[in-house]
C-alpha cells in the first residue's frame, strides 16, 4: 500500500482556509511523475490528480470534493489522506490501461454484467436467470453509472428500493406493459420474500463487480463490499411432502408425469437435469445416474436406493445409449416449464393444498432422507452441492441430534396430562 503523505498546507481544514481562491490547483507531489493537487473555491475545494508519462504526457482527474464544509465520508467528501487513496487507485488503473489491460475510457455497470454473463454463458448454467435480474432489477438504476464511481450509498439506496417494490410478474419477451404482484407490506412473510430477492440480486451485482475487480478493470471493490444484505430474510421453512402425500400425488398424475414425478424423489435431481438424462446415463453395476452438468456446470452421480434402481432399470429396458430416459407419452422431451400445468392437476386431484411445484420434489428426497438419518454431507453431495451449507441452512433442524435426544431423555417430566381428550376417527365411528 503506498505512504500517506502529509503537507501543512493541506492536511487540514484551517490550513487550507489560509490558502488563496485560485484556478491553478495548489500541487503536492507523491512519486515521480504523480501528485495530487487542491484547487480551492469561493465555496469550497476540489481534490485533483495528476499524472505524467513521456508517453501520454499530463493527465488530471477530478477524485472528489474536499472536506472543507462537511465532514468526510470516503465517497464524496474526502480527507488530504482519502484523496491520496482515491490518487493511487486512479493511478493503479492509468498503468492498467498503459499495459493494455484494461480499456480505456469509462467501464460501465452494464459493461461489467455483460463481461459477467458472458462468462457465465460459457462456464455456468445460470446465465438466463442472471440475464432476466440485470435487464430488469440492475440496469435500469445502475446501468449508466461508471464502476470505479459507484457508491455505497447508491447500492444500499437501490437495495432497499428494490425491497420495497412488488414482485415483478415475468412477461412475454418484448411486452411494454409489466405486471406486478400486489405487495402486502404488513405481512412479515412477503417482507421477507422481497429482502430474499433482493438479496439474490445483490449476489448477481458483488459477482459481476468483483470478477471485473480481480481483472483490474476497477480499481477498488471498496463501495460494494461494505454493502451488506438482509438479515434473515431466507429464514422461510422448506416444504415438503410426507411418504403418504407423495404417494397420493403419484398416483393422481397421468402416465408419463408419474415416472417423471416417481424419479424427482428417488434421486432428489432438478427437472432439468431430469429431462436431460439418457439412458446410458443410469449405472445398473453401481447403481447410479449420471447427471452430466448442473446447475453448478458440473456433473455428478446420484446413488440410488434399491427401489430407485429398480425404477432405473425398467425406465432403461431396451432403450439406445442415447434415448432419452424420461419423455413424454409421445415420444419428446420434457422442456421449461411443461411441468407446470400437470403437477397443479395432480395437486388439485390430489388433495395437496397450497399446491406445490415440481421443485418441492427434490426438498422431499432431502427432507425425508435427512429424517432418516442420512449424514447431511451425503444428501449434499447426492443433490449436487459442494459443501454442507444449504443442506444445513434448509433441512439440518430435521437431521437426528445428540443434542435432541439428550434433552428428550432426560428433561424433567412433571406428569402433566391434558384435560382434552384426543378421540380417533375410529372412536367417533
Amino acid at each position: 500500500m503506498a505512504r500517506t503523505l502529509q503537507d501543512a498546507k493541506l492536511d487540514t481544514r484551517a490550513a487550507r482556509q489560509r490558502l488563496k481562491v485560485q484556478r491553478e490547483p495548489h500541487w503536492r507531489s507523491i512519486s515521480v511523475g504523480l501528485g495530487i493537487g487542491y484547487r480551492k473555491g469561493a465555496k469550497g475545494g476540489t481534490w485533483i490528480a495528476r499524472h505524467y508519462s513521456a508517453e501520454h504526457g499530463r493527465r488530471f482527474r477530478s477524485i472528489g470534493t474536499a472536506d472543507d464544509r462537511a465532514d468526510a465520508d470516503g465517497e464524496h467528501v474526502l480527507s488530504f489522506s482519502q484523496a491520496q487513496g482515491a490518487a493511487h487507485a486512479w493511478f493503479a488503473d492509468l498503468a492498467r490501461q498503459d499495459r493494455g489491460e484494461v480499456a480505456a475510457g469509462p467501464y460501465t455497470v452494464r459493461q461489467c454484467i455483460e463481461a459477467y454473463i458472458t462468462w457465465l454463458q460459457g462456464h455456468r448454467k445460470t446465465g438466463h436467470d442472471t440475464r432476466y435480474r440485470a435487464d430488469t432489477l440492475i440496469l435500469p438504476q445502475l446501468g449508466g453509472i461508471q464502476c470505479d464511481r459507484l457508491t455505497t450509498t447508491e447500492i444500499q439506496k437501490w437495495l432497499r428500493d428494490l425491497a420495497n417494490s412488488p414482485a415483478r410478474l415475468r412477461a412475454k419477451s418484448g411486452a411494454k406493459k409489466h405486471n406486478f404482484r400486489e405487495l402486502d407490506k404488513s405481512d412479515p412473510d412477503a417482507i421477507r420474500r422481497r429482502r430474499s430477492s433482493a438479496n439474490r440480486t445483490l449476489t448477481v451485482l458483488k459477482a459481476a463487480l468483483n470478477r471485473a475487480w480481480r481483472e483490474g478493470k476497477i480499481p477498488s471493490d471498496d463501495a460494494w463490499r461494505r454493502v451488506e444484505p438482509f438479515e434473515e430474510a431466507d429464514a422461510a421453512r422448506v416444504r415438503y411432502l410426507t411418504v403418504a402425500e407423495a404417494q397420493r400425488l403419484i398416483n393422481a398424475s397421468q402416465p408419463d408425469f408419474r415416472t417423471l414425478m416417481h424419479a424427482a424423489l428417488a434421486t432428489g435431481a432438478r427437472y432439468g437435469e431430469l429431462a436431460a438424462l439418457r439412458a446410458s446415463d443410469f449405472n445398473p453395476d453401481s447403481g447410479t445416474v449420471h447427471v452430466r452438468t448442473s446447475k453448478s456446470g458440473q456433473g455428478r452421480h446420484i446413488v440410488l436406493n434399491d427401489e430407485g434402481v429398480a425404477l432405473f432399470k425398467s425406465l432403461a429396458a431396451g432403450k439406445a445409449g442415447g434415448t432419452l430416459l424420461l419423455a413424454k407419452a409421445d415420444g419428446t422431451a420434457w422442456k421449461k416449464s411443461h411441468q407446470g400445468r400437470p403437477m397443479a392437476e395432480a395437486c388439485e386431484r390430489a388433495g395437496i393444498k397450497p399446491v406445490v411445484s415440481f421443485h418441492i420434489l427434490r426438498h422431499t428426497w432431502a427432507s425425508l432422507s435427512v429424517m432418516a438419518g442420512a449424514p447431511l454431507m451425503v444428501v449434499a453431495r447426492n443433490l449436487g452441492h459442494a459443501d454442507t451449507r444449504m443442506v444445513e441452512r434448509h433441512y439440518g433442524h430435521l437431521a437426528p441430534s445428540y443434542i435432541s435426544d439428550a434433552i428428550r431423555a432426560a428433561a424433567p417430566k412433571f406428569g402433566i396430562v391434558s384435560e382434552r381428550k384426543v378421540v380417533s376417527i375410529g372412536e367417533r365411528a
